[in-house]
């Protein structure tokens, strides 16, 4: 062919030649309307999903289950104080543990009729291993004393976590959870005939209930769980700690004394 040849004088020789289309490389199906394209179904193989993945939440809420149901187990099989006293010392489920340098188990006498349920130790009951040693300890002393209470004779002294948070920061709800049946199974051991809960997180806790302790105060409620043969007489009252902070708040505090000191046994 003449390379000289414009393009037009290309395309004649071409219709010279009998060539009067062109074709593709792919072959055209003229039996497909206009304006569709014919596509090849093509079959993919079908891969099952993977399992849903469990979140980091959802991971301790497990783990946190198969914590509570582990300390459920050990409460229900202490059958006296001593034994659940055991058991709480041999408890690794509270992250607590680890930072604290001793048990915060209880205090006074297990016979006592009244028993009183605070927060958390602080950094004295940590160092002494007992609860209400130091400054509040003091003054929650002066307060059984008002209505004729000595914790070495009628009165029993817990917390609802065995303990101390680091920084005396409010325990959280993971860490109450995990002492909770201990603290459960404390009360139906003591079996109080009047049960005080002091500060908010032990009144609201041991209660179920989400008013704050300035709400919860100054009634009387009824606490029970299936094992007990009766509700006991349950009191909210301000924490020891509270009251150093805020001394105009203690005439309420009085005030609950006293009617914890009228429902108190007579002998």
């Amino acid at each position: 062919m003449n390379e000289g040849l414009n393009p037009n004088q290309i395309l004649r020789w071409y219709l010279d030649a009998g060539v009067d289309e062109t074709i593709g490389e792919t072959p055209l199906n003229r039996y497909v309307a206009p304006g569709k394209v014919e596509t090849k179904a093509v079959r993919t193989p079908h891969v099952p999903a993977p399992p849903p993945r469990q979140s980091q939440a959802q991971k301790n809420i497990q783990s946190n289950s198969e914590i509570v149901a582990q300390a459920c187990e050990m409460a229900r099989e202490s059958a006296t104080v001593e034994q659940l006293k055991k058991a709480v010392e041999s408890f690794n489920g509270c992250p607590l543990k680890t930072t604290a340098t001793n048990t915060v188990f209880a205090d006074g006498n297990p016979e006592a009729r009244i028993m009183f349920i605070g927060e958390a130790p602080g950094a004295d009951e940590d160092r002494e291993g007992l609860p209400f040693v130091g400054v509040s300890g003091k003054l929650l002393d002066k307060m059984l004393a008002s209505i004729g209470l000595d914790r070495q004779k009628n009165a029993y002294i817990s917390n609802i976590v065995f303990w101390r948070p680091p920084g005396n920061r409010n325990p959280t709800s993971t860490e109450i959870s995990a002492c909770l049946p201990f603290v459960e199974r404390h009360i139906e051991l003591v079996d109080p005939e009047i049960l005080v809960l002091l500060g908010g997180p032990s009144a609201k806790t041991m209660l179920g209930r989400a008013e704050g302790i300035t709400k919860l105060r100054g009634k009387w409620f009824e606490y029970e769980t299936p094992k007990m043969s009766r509700p006991v007489p349950t009191r909210a009252l301000f924490h020891p700690a509270y009251l150093l902070r805020s001394p105009g708040q203690k005439q309420l505090a009085w005030r609950d004394l006293l009617e914890i000191k009228q429902r108190l046994p007579k002998s």
